[in-house]
């Protein structure tokens, strides 16, 4: 009948879909599944569904301890709007609504023995219960507890929505017990050498023994900085300078240390992750092509591909401006004018790099940037024209240049209208809006970029290296945010504010030891609210003084916290997000992605008895 040919052809289109974006074809198959299926994968309802657990995430900068504020510095920080009781748990009823939601959908289309099947979905249903029980629970004590267990919960609504970051966590568990054998034997490294440091630089006069190896916590956390070469060779003069013998001690600490069991942990990182981007393509391949044999055991249907189109004109002197507005050449010589553009910007900037704003000549580089501007906006329409709007906006780079182009064109009407017209006031300077003119205009000069083909090959990798990292970035996310609520927890109004005046006199005084926190002016950097404590820990993870923080935290916490317990979670931080996050990961994305671009360069350009050469 035609009903059951019409259900035929959903069911081929839904798994030809499936095949393309390498999904699971293990969900129901009726008509009205189906219909709610293709609603569910629709760009809106997976775009509101991101934006909901980004809405959720971004809830703990609102939050108490809210981070609205200018500045984080306790010395100048004015007191941030909090906001009033009800208006953020509303929010995040709504989000939480919208999740429960999402997971009645997704357990309906796929049933209930998939449903016991996925580890996942069992535990969105854990998470979604227990933020709402503590979402009660905040609401009956009037907004004022002290703990809020559903902000830790957070980010795995992140990591529930992407594929790619769980499989990125499971390459992350198969890789733990080689991580945790090199761990060890850091650790023993670290214990024999603290012992030996202890023995070798006992109570001298040299000062090593002072400063680095008073105690058994002081010489395991100088040697613990020194394996991240964070406080190399501060830790090693004082007993430098006293006998250079002593050097070996350091330099085989940081030999065996840094440079064999780092990179050895590194390597197993890497060797891990090497294979997960083949192992994730053979899965792919293997979900694809079940779409396509399903959808050719339900029907056979072909889809045809939608073409670019161009505009036509029926009269010839359009038809061939059309073909002069379309040549290439046009786009060369836009290069060139580009170019011309940010080197006279340059000169005016080297000019005038000696004047006062007062003594510079805006008025001329207003005139001349919108000649320029006249230019760009002449060159837009012209290819408009020849390529008709679905032709032009088909090309990235002319998506690019016209945004651009807009905006340029835009802020000279304004700056025309503002500084034409007779308006007594006005907010901005016109440097300041000619500088923000200049900036879209170096900008747009990285429209070049595609015409250049090695430099295209270049950028082109890099934008694939952030589509490779999008999962390690998502995982960095997860890794921060816990971290940044956990800190807050244990670290919140930690740091003893020390006056204007009376850091002055202490400078004065020259009693402040160099390199520690108060010394640095690191005030910014704490756990006071949510925004403070992300930046804090991009630093901590940067590993540079990273032992300042960790040392000025273990002094402060007295309370409830003492200082061996705030070692170990800078110490912990340190070592999540420099061992395992970024580095490896970072490492085989980018081999991959250029050594591929490489090859289909090569493969693309020369013949295959030319590569071998290569």
């Amino acid at each position: 009948s035609t009903d059951d040919e019409e259900l035929y052809i959903q069911q081929a289109v839904v798994f030809i879909e499936d095949a393309i974006q390498y999904r699971s074809i293990n969900h129901r198959v009726d008509a009205g599944s189906l219909r709610l299926y293709r609603w569910y994968y629709s760009r809106i309802c997976q775009w509101g569904l991101g934006l909901n657990i980004a809405l959720v995430l971004l809830l703990a900068f609102v939050e108490r301890p809210s981070s609205l504020s200018v500045s984080s510095d306790p010395r100048y920080r004015s007191d941030p709007w909090q906001p009033p009781c009800g208006l953020t748990e509303g929010i995040e009823l709504l989000c939480l609504l919208i999740f429960a939601l999402d997971f009645a959908v997704k357990s309906y289309l796929i049933g209930w023995e998939e449903l016991r099947k996925s580890k996942w979905l069992i535990g969105y249903t854990v998470v979604i219960s227990v933020s709402f029980i503590d979402w009660v629970l905040s609401v009956s004590m009037v907004c004022d507890e002290k703990l809020r267990v559903r902000r830790l919960l957070r980010p795995f609504f992140l990591l529930q929505n992407s594929s790619l970051m769980k499989k990125t966590l499971k390459c992350i568990k198969r890789t733990l017990p080689e991580i945790a054998s090199v761990i060890l034997l850091l650790a023993l490294h670290l214990c024999l050498f603290t012992m030996i440091g202890m023995l070798l630089f006992a109570k001298t006069e040299n000062g090593e023994w002072e400063l680095h190896f008073r105690s058994l916590t002081n010489s395991f956390t100088s040697l613990l900085v020194l394996l991240t070469t964070a406080n190399n060779p501060d830790v090693m003069i004082p007993a430098y300078s006293v006998n250079r013998a002593y050097s070996i001690f350091f330099i085989a600490f940081s030999v065996i240390g840094t440079y064999c069991l780092m990179n050895l942990l590194t390597a197993i990182i890497y060797n891990q992750f090497k294979g997960f981007l083949l192992m994730s393509v053979q899965t792919s391949i293997i979900r694809r092509r079940l779409g396509i044999r399903a959808a050719f055991q339900v029907l056979k249907v072909g889809l045809c591909p939608k073409g670019r189109s161009t505009s036509c004109y029926s009269s010839p002197v359009l038809q061939r401006l059309q073909v002069i507005f379309a040549h290439y050449y046009l786009s060369v010589l836009g290069n060139a004018v580009a170019l011309a553009n940010v080197m006279c910007i340059c000169t005016v900037l080297v000019l005038n790099s000696e004047k006062s704003t007062e003594e510079r000549d805006n008025y001329s580089l207003e005139i001349m940037n919108l000649c320029f501007i006249l230019y760009y906006l002449f060159e837009m329409c012209v290819k408009i024209f020849a390529l008709g709007w679905k032709g032009y906006l088909s090309y990235r780079n002319n998506i690019f240049d016209g945004i651009l182009t807009v905006l340029l064109l835009i802020l000279q009407i304004t700056i025309l209208i503002t500084y034409r017209l007779p308006f007594p006031h006005c907010a901005v300077s016109l440097w300041e809006m000619i500088r923000l003119v200049n900036l879209l205009i170096v900008f747009r000069f990285l429209r070049i970029i595609p015409d250049i083909k090695l430099m295209a090959l270049v950028a082109s990798t890099l934008l694939d290296l952030v589509k490779n990292l999008r999962a390690f970035a998502g995982i960095l996310v997860v890794v921060y945010y816990v971290f940044a609520v956990f800190g807050i927890w244990l670290f919140e109004g930690a740091i003893n504010v020390i006056s204007n005046s009376s850091m002055e006199n202490i400078t004065s005084n020259f009693s402040v030891e160099c390199g520690t926190y108060e010394q640095l002016n690191y005030w910014p950097n704490n756990f006071d609210d949510f925004a403070a404590a992300i930046i804090l820990l991009y630093d901590v993870m940067i590993v540079n003084n990273w032992q300042a923080f960790m040392d000025a935290y273990s002094r402060y916490t007295t309370e409830g916290l003492e200082g061996p317990e705030a070692r170990l979670f800078i110490t912990m931080l340190t070592s999540v997000g420099v061992t395992l996050c970024p580095q490896s990961e970072l490492t085989d994305s980018r081999q991959e992605s250029f050594s591929g671009r490489i090859s289909m360069c090569l493969l693309k350009n020369y013949p295959p008895e030319k590569i071998f050469f290569f």
